[in-house]
């Protein structure tokens, strides 16, 4: 069953689920940051249908996220590698490693470290400009004046609750 698009949603949120896809295209992802690249290697590693996997691959070859390389003619083979886009996606994985790790149990055993001295780095999210740490409490989503009017009621809605909570400011006219 295909899925409905976010395509028509006004939101980078929505358009980036758009790319990515869902869980098995994350894993998949995943598994391309570990440096696996075939179809057997995907299949192998996920448990996933072997028809779900070709749709997974498929749409995000199609989307720009990974690229198709044969590597056999006889039977005709390929390989799929991240694109520039697809490694962009990096942080996003990490930040679902570190968030998984924190959150659920015994998702610990798999950490990002520090290459030259090996020990667990804590990743944090920063301000390239500053170099300070995106906060809670320090930062939030910017919606200027004439986003859509969904995004306008999102934030209202949002705001008639706990302020300490929203993620998102209005910046009215």
């Amino acid at each position: 069953m295909k899925r409905a698009s976010f395509q028509p949603m006004p939101c980078p949120v929505a358009h980036a689920l758009e790319h990515i896809g869902d869980g098995w295209s994350l894993l998949i992802l995943r598994d391309a940051f570990y440096g696996l690249r075939r179809f057997d290697e995907f299949l192998n590693s996920l448990g996933i249908a072997s028809n779900t996997l070709t749709r997974r691959l498929n749409d995000l070859v199609a989307t720009g996220l990974l690229e198709r390389r044969p590597y056999q003619d006889n039977p005709p083979r390929n390989e799929y590698h991240l694109t520039e886009a697809g490694l962009d996606l990096r942080p996003v994985i990490l930040t679902l490693m570190a968030w998984g790790a924190r959150h659920a149990s015994g998702s610990d055993k798999v950490f990002l470290a520090d290459e030259t001295t090996g020990q667990p780095v804590a990743l944090a999210l920063m301000d390239a400009n500053t170099g300070k740490p995106i906060t809670r409490e320090g930062h939030r989503v910017h919606v200027s004046h004439d986003a859509d009017a969904l995004t306008q009621w999102r934030v209202r809605t949002g705001q008639a609750y706990r302020q300490s909570d929203a993620l998102v400011s209005h910046f009215p006219n």
